[in-house]
């Protein structure tokens, strides 16, 4: 199971896919009130993303998974696991992890507003701004430090996506209002957490505090010097080989305990 994040589609893992699909039979949901997603249900609210991820499961006959989740996707593969659906969990920059009474999430939840709003505008010029590399560096300047192997159609995929997320003003709200939590204790699946040392969204090692000190700080922890926020974008087989390996010496411990 791969879980996107905030505004993203399942497109994000599309570089890493054929990797982990030798490997798996691999179900990549897009979030509810995202671009190709199922509408929002009912009040937002914290489960909201995760009470659809999970029917998306049931749906495809997954009673449990190993989940990788990038961003909000990161956080919501870690509510499944609090929930019992996870073998495991490889959480790429998970998001809600600011330590307490740190508020500068605020401007980053600001500046992600200014991007949809930017998104929006550029949505109809996608495939002109795709067209040179200087537009394309721009468009995926917040989430990779290396672009020029991710493909013009699928950067400009990412902008129609953000512009077409209904979910994102209300999420955002949501999350200005709310503060993050986590059944951490819950959680009895292994865990990897990954981040990006250059990440621009969710800085490291700041944006981290809480899962460090307070929430996972005896899981996997994997630091990827000169990395941006969505390393299944920027190293997509390293990715696929970091969420492969830890699938794979799980199940060896499941089938030898000892």
């Amino acid at each position: 199971m791969c879980i996107h994040g905030f505004t993203d589609t399942w497109r994000t893992w599309e570089l890493a896919l054929p990797a982990l699909e030798r490997d798996h039979d691999v179900l990549a949901p897009t979030l509810a009130g995202h671009a190709g997603g199922p509408p929002i249900e009912g009040p937002v609210g914290h489960s909201l993303l995760a009470d659809a991820v999970e029917r998306a499961m049931d749906d495809a006959g997954f009673a449990t998974a190993h989940i990788a989740g990038n961003s909000l996707g990161g956080h919501v593969a870690l509510q499944l696991a609090a929930r019992g659906r996870a073998e495991s969990v490889v959480a790429l920059a998970p998001a809600g992890g600011w330590a307490v009474g740190d508020e500068s999430f605020r401007d980053l939840l600001a500046a992600q507003r200014t991007l949809v709003e930017l998104a929006r505008a550029a949505a109809p010029h996608a495939d002109a701004i795709v067209a040179s590399a200087d537009g394309r560096r721009r468009a995926t300047e917040m989430i990779v430090e290396s672009f020029e192997h991710i493909p013009p159609d699928l950067i400009a995929h990412q902008i129609r996506g953000v512009a077409a997320c209904e979910a994102a003003d209300v999420l955002l709200d949501y999350a200005l209002g709310e503060g993050w939590s986590l059944e951490a204790e819950r959680i009895a699946c292994p865990v990897r957490v990954v981040w990006g040392t250059e990440d621009k969204r969710l800085p490291w090692p700041s944006a981290a505090a809480r899962y460090r000190d307070d929430w996972l700080p005896h899981a996997d922890w994997v630091v990827l010097d000169g990395v941006g926020h969505c390393p299944q974008l920027e190293i997509p087989l390293e990715t696929a080989q970091l969420i492969l390996g830890f699938t794979a010496a799980e199940r060896s411990r499941a089938r030898d305990p000892g």
